[in-house]
């Protein structure tokens, strides 16, 4: 998403977020005196001002719009942020450079014949309700893969949520252009040598809960939450593009790659 030569400025509208905290509202008032702020859905950029949650929030709010969203780190981790300037911020966004990526759509029914959907940005994850452990069958496809895994929970995570819960459990870091996703159990219990599976992100993964009055289990969609859970499919959304603005040099592909090796 370069600019070069005479090649026209294309965020001359910016829609200015913020997560809230006073540290993030300072830097929204003085960005809009600077830049000037319209409706988001007539901007042709948002800038969310806080931390990774406030652009996981951002992205599901604008995940229909088309429009390209710029992060500037006014909160504690910032992953998916850039560095806070208040300078040349046009500039910097006509240089920045686009990742595309695809959220999970969770399609989840609970034991009542409720049915609820979500989208996941980094992961679905599934989790045990109580001191009971969770009971759990795998299909992928359709086939079953795992008649049985009692663990704490289980994740499928997309390459852009690869470094975040899955991989504190342990799963593997995805590069960002990679056709995978990760299958990752949360303290398995039995099968204990199992720590998880590479799958297609062309693969529909059905996950079924076992015992599920007596063993009840929640299912979270990045921060979406659902409970008494039946079972639940996920595949990842191929039709949704979510655009994110890096600079150069930092871009989430980068940043993902740093990871795999430790800085």
């Amino acid at each position: 998403m370069g600019a070069g030569g005479d090649t026209p400025n294309p965020f001359k509208k910016l829609a200015f977020l913020s997560s809230g905290t006073p540290q993030a509202e300072e830097a929204r008032v003085r960005l809009v005196e600077k830049y000037g702020d319209i409706p988001p859905e007539e901007a042709d950029c948002i800038v969310a001002l806080g931390g990774d949650g406030l652009m996981l929030r951002t992205l599901h709010n604008y995940m229909d719009s088309g429009k390209p969203i710029y992060g500037m780190n006014r909160g504690s981790v910032g992953f998916l942020m850039n560095q806070y300037r208040e300078t040349n911020l046009r500039k910097r966004l006509a240089e920045s450079k686009a990742s595309i990526i695809h959220p999970l759509l969770m399609n989840a029914t609970n034991v009542r014949g409720d049915e609820f959907s979500a989208h996941a940005i980094n992961e679905v994850s599934l989790l045990r309700q109580t001191s009971q452990v969770a009971k759990l069958r795998i299909l992928i496809n359709d086939q079953e893969r795992m008649p049985e895994l009692i663990t704490d929970g289980v994740l499928l995570s997309t390459p852009a949520g690869s470094s975040a819960y899955n991989l504190s459990a342990n799963g593997p870091i995805l590069p960002l252009d990679s056709p995978l996703l990760a299958l990752t159990p949360i303290s398995p219990f039995r099968p204990r040598r199992w720590r998880g599976a590479l799958l297609p992100d062309a693969a529909k993964v059905r996950i079924e809960v076992l015992e599920p009055e007596k063993r009840p289990v929640s299912v979270v969609a990045d921060h979406d939450e659902f409970r008494d859970l039946a079972f639940v499919t996920i595949e990842m959304d191929h039709d949704a593009d979510l655009v994110l603005l890096h600079d150069p040099g930092h871009s989430l592909e980068e940043r993902i790659l740093r990871e795999q090796f430790g800085y």
